[in-house]
């Protein structure tokens, strides 16, 4: 899992992890991160603005979002897809 839109991603979280980059794998999760709802709504709105996009995501009820944020890889995943969506729209 490589590419530019991974690798942007995978700054966000760190940065807000307090982490290096490198230490986060595709299976990493937000609480191994030691990241809490604050810390992914941070995120969250981090990835919004570097890639111009919405992401839906249910901050009072995380279950019931639309965006999956149990690991690294699934959370790419989402924003890969949501930055397609946008390109294909235009």
């Amino acid at each position: 899992m490589s590419d530019e839109v991974i690798e942007r991603v995978r700054r966000i979280v760190a940065e807000q992890a307090m982490v290096e980059p490198e230490e986060i794998k595709p299976e990493t999760t937000p609480e191994e991160l030691g990241l809490d709802s604050l810390g992914l709504v941070e995120v969250v709105f981090g990835i919004e603005e570097a890639f111009d996009v919405a992401i839906p995501y249910n901050a009072n009820d995380p279950s019931q979002s639309d965006f999956d944020i149990s690991n690294f890889g699934a959370m790419a995943e989402g924003v890969r897809r949501l930055v397609a969506e946008r390109a294909s729209a235009t």
